[in-house]
């Protein structure tokens, strides 16, 4: 699966935490994150991380056309509540998901119960239905 990580910069810590926590299940998935997150979260864990532009620089556009061309299987987009700087590009995202059905968690309950559905196997219906999408992030 294709899994793409994005956070603001008050929750890049907890999306660290977050894949430090589940690191082995991430590290049998292919990963692309924005460039800061991405980078603290290789650093801290070892895995393979795609880095794509910085937020500010298209990163959120990057990933929002891999959403529409189909070569994202999840998105974790950690955000605060009160935080508005993101509030466009969380919609942004949000709403390509929607449009092409694609999981989507936007806090640690939610991307937790995305985790452990992605280890049972509970997305591998996006492997049967596009086969020829897979590993995109070689």
């Amino acid at each position: 699966m294709n899994i793409a990580l994005m956070s603001d910069e008050h929750r890049q810590e907890l999306m660290v935490q977050f894949c430090i926590a589940y690191c082995g299940i991430l590290a049998k998935h292919s990963i692309c994150a924005t460039h800061t997150t991405g980078r603290m979260i290789a650093e801290a864990t070892g895995l393979d991380v795609q880095l794509l532009l910085t937020h500010d620089h298209g990163g959120c556009q990057q990933i929002g056309a891999r959403i529409a061309y189909d070569e994202i299987d999840m998105v974790l987009f950690f955000t605060g509540p009160n935080s508005t700087d993101y509030e466009a590009d969380l919609h942004y995202i949000c709403s390509l998901c929607d449009n092409h059905n694609i999981p989507c968690g936007t806090n640690i309950a939610t991307a937790e119960m995305l985790i452990h559905g992605l280890a049972r196997g509970d997305l591998d219906w996006r492997d049967v239905i596009r086969p020829q999408k897979r590993s995109v992030f070689l």
